[in-house]
């Protein structure tokens, strides 16, 4: 089994009062009996997160900055996506004050599919297919299109934006910065949102352009549990749920991930925050009298929150 934890840690002063207010006994016996053997990422700054590297990784795909992570999603929403260069449109709204831009949960958008694809269709005349494009709906929050421009665009995870300013995060590539531009336009006084204005929901007037790049082959890592409960929480910035979340997963997975360990079964755990991806694995048993007092009192637990503080 291989446990990864995305969302495992996350910066800030709320943050940080969060993290000292854990209690994972399990994590931190069953780090007491791994070591550290791979590790990913670089900083905050970095477009994609690391445990989005961290997949791509176990995919078989070769390291680089921005994996064509809308590709693989679009597989998996079942496009056949070929060997085109593919992106992930996400739909949202965009919340504009005085100093900032901020990208809401595209959750708050409520689309269902009905309204999602009349969108999606209302904005089919930027990708004219006699020019090379092509596109594919793959659920209300997740639109493909593809492109031979779109290969090699770096471009940030939608999860570097959500609820934040979106600023340092826009696209530097002026292809991207363009298509999101005019995206923006061709929404604004669509008949669609004008009906969404007059019901009182928020208006659908950005979309997040991620994950760019041309489709690879993906393997399947064997019994890859990816655990995405600690997500909701800490993007709603609602530490309170995010406390409770990693509390069940220490009762839940975490505890199995323990179990296997003792019974001396294969493992391989991954815990990535906003800056790191760390990969664990059963540590060898210890020698000589270090390995005598281990067997007869058990390895000794590591301090969890200053390992998370640091991804």
């Amino acid at each position: 089994m291989h446990l990864m934890i995305p969302h495992a840690s996350a910066l800030g002063e709320a943050a940080a009062q969060a993290l000292q207010s854990l209690a994972l006994p399990r994590l931190a016996e069953l780090l007491g009996r791994l070591t550290p053997v791979a590790q990913l990422g670089s900083d905050e700054y970095a477009p994609q997160l690391p445990h989005e590297l961290a997949l791509a990784r176990l995919w078989g795909w070769p390291e680089q900055p921005s994996p064509p992570l809308a590709a693989a999603l679009a597989r998996a929403d079942g496009v056949a996506v070929g060997d085109q260069a593919w992106a992930l449109l996400t739909p949202l709204h965009m919340s504009v004050s005085t100093d900032q831009v901020t990208a809401l949960d595209p959750a708050a958008l409520a689309l269902d599919e009905a309204e999602s694809r009349a969108f999606f269709e209302a904005l089919a005349w930027l990708f004219p297919a006699e020019e090379g494009w092509q596109r594919a709906w793959g659920a209300p929050g997740r639109w493909y299109v593809a492109h031979a421009d779109l290969a090699g665009l770096s471009a940030a995870s939608l999860d570097r934006v959500i609820n934040r300013n979106v600023d340092p995060w826009m696209p530097e590539p002026r292809r991207l910065r363009t298509l999101q531009n005019e995206l923006q336009m061709a929404l604004h006084g669509l008949p669609l949102n004008q009906a969404r204005e007059a019901r009182g929901a928020l208006l659908l007037n950005s979309v997040w352009i991620s994950g760019c790049g041309q489709a690879l082959p993906q393997t399947s890592p064997p019994e890859l549990r990816l655990d995405e409960r600690l997500r909701d929480p800490l993007l709603a910035q609602d530490w309170a749920a995010w406390v409770e979340a990693w509390a069940a997963l220490d009762a839940g997975p975490v505890a199995e991930a323990l179990e296997r360990v003792r019974a001396a079964q294969p493992l391989r755990l991954t815990l990535a925050g906003e800056r790191l991806a760390r990969e664990f694995a059963p540590r060898p048993p210890a020698r000589g009298l270090g390995g005598l007092w281990e067997r007869l009192t058990g390895p000794r637990p590591v301090a969890v929150q200053p390992l998370l503080e640091a991804l």
